[in-house]
């Protein structure tokens, strides 16, 4: 099995793992190809915006209208964050749609420059380009998340959990799509935090992703073992583990992590996504 079936894992079966553990219900799609030559496509968020605007009812395209000339004379900063939150809350609660509303929260956040409000718009980022399989989404989510992780670093570059979430953003995001050095600028972030701390699970479960996104399968399988003995419960490790052995050529240990995932989440529509992975051995 090659690096192309581990992606096919860790974006298909892993994924399905996650929409559970994380209550997403949009069905997986294919995964991203592996092809670290091909150009990078991008995202322009405000065409995107655009686009979004015309399907608004008349109602709601007035609202928004008012917001995004609610910046006015006086506390301009202040204002601008006002105003980015306000247009936040109505893509998510009114509008249903999470990109402006990420984007919107990480510009307030920006111009806030508080660690918590970075560090939350960057989680958003990074929970949604774990998931995502449009490319240019992808490289978007994932340079927004970069930014805002590195601004919160900046004003607290001790905090392990942002050094993870950093790290986090180069294996989920850009390494997924296929460049190998963006996976150990990942990499690199992860292991100052496990050489302080060995037990930082966290840390090791996304070591585990970027080695097996690497390629470096047995070392992938090393921290993925030891994440799995220490949190026997963590649904995520051992599909990821499965998909390893998989991937290494070692069937057998496939299977037997693989059932026991299945019996795990007991769920027939994993069962079966579980069961076609195991045919593709």
């Amino acid at each position: 099995m090659n690096k192309n079936q581990i992606i096919l894992g860790i974006a298909g079966i892993a994924i399905v793992a996650a929409l559970f553990i994380f209550g997403r219900t949009a069905e997986p799609k294919n995964p991203l190809p592996l092809n670290a030559e091909k150009p990078q496509v991008t995202f322009d968020i405000q065409h995107f915006i655009s686009d979004a605007k015309e399907k608004l009812s008349p109602s709601q395209a007035i609202q928004v209208s008012k917001l995004e000339n609610s910046i006015s004379r006086g506390d301009v900063a202040a204002q601008a964050v006002k105003a980015n939150v306000s247009l936040a809350n109505f893509w998510k609660d009114s509008a249903k749609q999470f990109i402006p509303y990420a984007f919107y929260f990480s510009q307030a956040a920006k111009l806030d420059n508080s660690e918590k409000n970075l560090t939350f718009a960057a989680q958003l980022f990074l929970d949604n380009l774990r998931i995502e399989h449009d490319e240019a989404k992808l490289n978007w989510e994932t340079t927004e998340a970069i930014e805002l992780f590195e601004k919160a670093l900046q004003l607290d570059p001790d905090n392990d959990d942002l050094k993870i979430g950093l790290g986090s953003c180069y294996i989920y995001g850009r390494g997924r799509s296929g460049d190998p050095q963006e996976t150990m600028k990942g990499i690199q972030q992860l292991l100052s935090v496990v050489r302080k701390d060995s037990t930082n699970m966290k840390a090791q479960f996304v070591l585990g992703v970027g080695g097996a996104v690497s390629g470096q399968y047995d070392k992938a399988i090393e921290r993925l073992k030891k994440v799995v003995e220490a949190q026997p419960n963590n649904l995520e490790a051992i599909v990821f583990l499965a998909d390893t052995y998989a991937a290494s050529g070692n069937k057998a240990e496939a299977i037997k992590w693989y059932n026991i995932s299945k019996r795990m989440k007991n769920d027939p529509l994993f069962t079966k996504e579980v069961d076609e992975r195991i045919k593709s051995l």
